[in-house]
Parts: structure tokens; sequence; C-alpha cells
């Protein structure tokens, strides 16, 4: 079987071992960057979080990355306790001590902080947030493109776990992608609750069809910012754009298919459920869409 590869895999880096960590205020080397047991997070899955890019000494839309994680604390009862430009200072503060200028990624989380006693309810967390700053040297690195395998698990309605919801709550997700690595694939394609093609477990779909690029409607996914920004630069390059229902069998007989995501930005499929797209290799609207999303970050 194919050695598994994983969208948000990247080039080894030594210098990775001797960051400095952000931590509720403090840098801290890697070894000495952690968080209490009874930390919320740690202990349910309570919390939010947001993945950032370094572009040439920019963070990719860091303005929508962090107004999406005030809306998602908003949505959690969570107050984060800073303010935006306080969360953004942070994140430069951390790029500073680390000297990180290009090719490096940010994972921003928050979690309702440490509890007074094990158990679920919010009430127990009385400590305040939370809050700590990865960030990492980090190239992608893919050797082929990757391939699917539809599983199934959904990704679910908006009263069970609203999939919009950055949460730190993943194990649906983590389970969707075990079962695609049982299945000798990569990475899971997953449904929406009425069995069209909706996401991956940790990026948002892509096929193109007679040169239209498809993609979900939305209404089951993390409406990530790297989707926008592809149905944007289509639009305005002349590209017919959809967000729309799509089933497997129109899937399988894409000419392309791609993901996005904030890491990995756009990459390519080569097969799902076995079945090769177009030629298994990078297609041209892929290409272009790339391109056009590589002169956008670098503007």
């Amino acid at each position: 079987m194919t050695d598994h590869v994983s969208t948000h895999q990247a080039e080894e880096d030594t210098r990775n071992e001797s960051i400095l960590i952000w931590v509720d205020g403090a840098l801290k080397p890697k070894a000495q960057a952690v968080v209490s047991v009874y930390d919320s997070g740690f202990m349910l899955g309570d919390g939010v979080w947001e993945g950032i890019r370094l572009y040439n000494n920019r963070w990719a839309f860091i303005d929508e990355h962090v107004d999406r994680l005030f809306e998602a604390a908003r949505s959690i009862d969570l107050d984060i306790g800073r303010t935006k430009q306080q969360v953004i200072d942070a994140v430069l503060e951390t790029q500073a001590a680390n000297g990180m200028v290009t090719d490096a990624h940010c994972r921003l989380m928050v979690t309702r902080g440490v509890k007074t006693r094990p158990f679920q309810h919010p009430r127990l967390s009385q400590q305040g947030p939370t809050m700590v700053i990865i960030m990492e040297h980090s190239r992608p690195k893919l050797p082929r493109p990757i391939t699917l395998a539809t599983v199934p698990h959904l990704r679910g309605l908006p009263m069970t776990q609203d999939p919009k919801l950055n949460s730190h709550s993943k194990l649906n997700c983590i389970l969707a992608c075990i079962a695609a690595q049982k299945a000798g694939a990569d990475e899971a394609l997953m449904l929406d609750v009425h069995g069209f093609v909706n996401t991956t477990n940790a990026c948002n779909f892509f096929i193109v069809r007679k040169g239209e690029l498809w993609t979900s409607t939305g209404d089951y996914c993390m409406n990530g910012i790297t989707r926008q920004k592809v149905l944007d630069l289509a639009r305005a390059n002349g590209i017919v754009a959809r967000e729309r229902n799509f089933s497997l069998v129109e899937t399988y007989s894409a000419d392309e298919a791609f993901l996005t995501g904030t890491f990995g930005a756009q990459t390519p499929v080569g097969m799902i459920d076995g079945r090769v797209i177009g030629t298994g290799q990078m297609g041209p609207v892929t290409e272009r869409i790339r391109g056009l999303y590589k002169a956008l970050v670098g503007a």
C-alpha cells in the first residue's frame, strides 16, 4: 500500500526544535509550553482555533482569521478576554521572537480555561481563558496528488455540532480520516446529510467540470477563508464558480479535483475511491487558480 500523505505534510525543519511558544502572554521553549490537565481544551475539547500562514513577512488574511476566531468564541459563549488587536499583537510578538519571515504556520488556540473540578459544566471554568500560539517553520511538501476515500461519517446539522465552527472537538473528522486511511487513502471525503459531496476531514473540496469550478453549498462545511478566496479569484478571472449540490457520480467523472486550506492553499487530488480523476495529476484550472492565489498572497 502507498505511504499515506497529508494535506498538512511539511518539509522537515530542525529550527522547529527551538521555537518559542506563546502561552497566556509568556514565550516558552517547546518543553515548557504546557497547559493544565484541568484545562477545558484538554479535558473536553472546549475551545476554538485558527490556522494562519506567513508569506513574505505578512500573515495572509489575518484580520479575517481573527474575526472568525471572535465569531466562534461568541457563538460558544467564550470571552477571549483580549481585543482583536491584542490577539494580532500576540501573533506578531511570537513571530518576532522566533525570527520568522516567510513559510511559517501559526496555530492560534483559545480554550475556556482551567476548570475547578473535572466535569463538563462551563461554570467550572473560573480562571479565564487559555490562549496558546504555536508557530512553526513550515513549507508544504507533497510528493504526489493526494487520494481520497468516501467515508460514512457526515459533517452534520447545525444543531448537533455546527460544521462552520472551528472547534477543538474534531473527533468526528479524526474518525473520518482514520476510516479513509484504513481504506488506503490519504484523507476522507465526507458527504452532507443529504448524501451530496461536502468536504474532506480537514479541507474544503472542489471539482472542475467542463471548465467550471464546483464546490458544495457551504451549508454543512467550514466556510474556509481560502475556499472563499478561490471562489472570488475564479469569478474575477472569468472562471465560472458554483456553490451547489453535486453527487459522487459527478465527482468521479470530474476533469480535476483539489482541496483548499490555509496550510496547503490548493492541493491536487489524483484519485477518489480508486477512480483516477482526470489525468491523476494537477489539472490546468487547478494550476491557474494556484497561480492567481500565489499572486494574491504575494501582492
